[in-house]
């Protein structure tokens, strides 16, 4: 099967990237990227490569190896512009976050939205994770006029995470954890019908990340044919369900 996973030029997560494209390769699915113009030369956010401050709060040993091979695969540079897509030649649509400024690119595209609704419309799996639930939240459906998450049970990026990331490091890296003035959460609450009722935000968690051994701390929210998660912790089970959402689709 084909998954399309779109990304801006630069400054995506590390692990919401690397992780599920190993998993998705090695269950034998074929991965497209897709960025703004064809063909670009993809960077993640290199805070996440080397520790966000003295050191720590960067990606986990595992996926920045998996990031490492996948700067090699063939499909990290052979890239798709968001406007050439046919959104009908894929069987699933992922849409990893990041929180440095290289997001807006992806996360403020007009054209990129106009595709995922595309995709939407079209009733096959969807994945967001962290800041790129963000995009569905954005994006409108053009029969209703609200976003296509109106109606859907969701998670995201917590307000108290990024709010502790923020205060954690802004005497020394400004406003790097804040992508918008608003915060995440607060923003994908208010494209809800309900937010009450639909919004999940998941146990409290700081520190601790799932890992391909466990998935005691990690957390998704599955809808249907949409999974969403809320940061880089849950990227594992993220991944797995939505392999999971993707064989009982072909199964359909």
């Amino acid at each position: 099967m084909r998954v399309l996973i779109p990304l801006p030029d630069r400054d995506f997560d590390v692990t919401e990237v690397a992780v599920p494209w190993r998993e998705l390769t090695r269950a034998g699915h074929q991965v497209v990227f897709a960025t703004e113009r064809a063909g670009t030369r993809l960077a993640a956010d290199p805070r996440l490569l080397t520790g966000v401050l003295f050191g720590q709060l960067g990606a986990a040993d595992e996926p920045r190896r998996w990031y490492e091979q996948l700067t090699a695969a063939p499909e990290f540079t052979a890239t798709v512009a968001w406007a050439d897509l046919d959104v009908t030649g894929f069987d699933g649509l992922l849409l990893p976050g990041g929180h440095a400024p290289g997001m807006r690119q992806y996360l403020g595209s007009p054209q990129l939205r106009d595709q995922v609704g595309k995709f939407w419309a079209l009733g096959r799996p969807v994945g967001a994770i962290c800041h790129g639930v963000l995009v569905l939240a954005r994006t409108l459906d053009p029969a209703t006029g609200r976003s296509v998450l109106s109606g859907r049970r969701t998670t995201c990026l917590p307000k108290y995470m990024e709010r502790t990331a923020y205060f954690t490091t802004a005497w020394r890296l400004g406003r790097y954890y804040r992508t918008y003035s608003a915060y995440v959460e607060d923003e994908v609450r208010a494209a809800l019908a309900d937010p009450t009722g639909q919004f999940e935000r998941g146990p409290r968690e700081l520190t601790r990340r799932g890992t391909a051994s466990d998935d005691s701390p990690a957390f998704v929210v599955e809808d249907g044919g949409y999974l969403s998660a809320r940061w880089p912790g849950d990227a594992y089970l993220f991944a797995r369900k939505y392999l999971d959402l993707l064989g009982r689709c072909s199964d359909a």
